[in-house]
């Protein structure tokens, strides 16, 4: 066997892929979706030929987050300190102007495809014992197209011999037509928000939406997001026969995007995509169903404890309006 040979292959075949990793594309029903397996992130998501997310081009660095799978957290963990079953860790802090450990440790991880259809792929990745979360997971994430939109499915397994802290969720940016967020209308059932503080967005507490900034968050009842800036967790959904929570995002004309998911997430982290870059601030809504809200490794709040040998699963839909 020519060593050689077979380096230049493999480094050539690396050359050619684009910079968020192999692609796979699924449609059905008008639906088509492209999954990147750089971080098992949706790079674009289309019904009948429109935009249901802000996509991105597939050699560029992913921005922002856009479509990646948050694994084993979602949000921050404060000061990327936490202890767990009496033992203190430290994380890395990836958010350095905030000092926080954000968004988990998958998102520029390799996924590749563990099985493939016209209309679904799974794609796997590991989680290695390293510094600051010192157990092993096996994350399979399953994207379905069908008539009712794209559905995620989280699949956690501990493959260790401790209790794993785990959370999950998603980051799409969700698009409801021409125009920014300023001009869409938002129905967020949510009784409860999260405030946090304004510099480093810690958690401060957990508040109804009716009271907290002269009821600002308060989108029970579809309005326009006209100028809010939200960048909160919520919580005290309302749910529908089915158990099923659902976020509808609308354009002026009444098309739109929503997002539906069960009680395994019982939160949502909202946020307007306020940038400094005026030409890409506001350009999408990100709605990320969570498992638990920000810090729950500090907190414990709804935050999963996976035993060894036990799998923990959570699912999301994005569909068009």
């Amino acid at each position: 066997m020519n060593t050689d040979t077979t380096l230049d292959q493999t480094q050539a075949t690396v050359r050619d892929r684009p910079r968020s990793g192999t692609q796979f594309t699924i449609a059905h029903s008008g639906y088509s979706a492209v999954i990147a397996s750089i971080g098992a992130s949706v790079r674009t998501l289309q019904y009948d030929g429109r935009d249901l997310i802000v996509p991105f081009e597939a050699d560029s660095l992913r921005p922002h987050y856009r479509g990646a799978t948050l694994a084993p957290w979602p949000n921050r963990i404060v000061d990327g300190r936490y202890t767990h079953d009496g033992v203190a860790y430290r994380l890395p802090l990836n958010e350095p102007d905030r000092g926080h450990a954000l968004h988990g440790l998958v998102c520029w991880l390799d996924f590749p495809a563990v099985r493939q259809t016209d209309r679904a792929v799974t794609l796997g990745a590991m989680i290695e014992p390293q510094d600051g979360y010192p157990f092993r997971l096996a994350l399979e994430v399953t994207f379905t197209i069908s008539e009712r939109g794209l559905t995620t499915t989280v699949s956690a397994t501990n493959l260790g011999a401790e209790r794993a802290p785990f959370g999950t969720g998603p980051h799409p940016y969700l698009v409801a037509g021409p125009g920014r967020v300023d001009d869409w209308t938002l129905q967020l059932p949510a009784g409860e928000v999260m405030t946090v503080t304004e510099d480093r967005l810690t958690p401060a507490g957990i508040r109804r939406v009716e009271t907290e900034s002269n009821g600002a968050y308060d989108f029970r009842t579809p309005r326009p997001i006209a100028g809010t800036a939200i960048d909160h967790a919520f919580t005290a959904l309302v749910r529908d026969g089915s158990d099923t929570a659902t976020v509808r995002l609308l354009d002026p004309s009444g098309s739109g995007v929503a997002m539906t998911w069960g009680t395994d997430c019982p939160w949502v982290q909202i946020h307007t995509a306020d940038l400094p870059d005026p030409a890409q601030s506001r350009r999408g809504l990100a709605v990320e169903p969570m498992t638990c809200p920000p810090d729950a490794f500090n907190s414990t709040i709804d935050l999963i404890s996976i035993r060894p040998g036990e799998t923990s699963k959570a699912s999301w839909s994005i569909s068009a309006l």
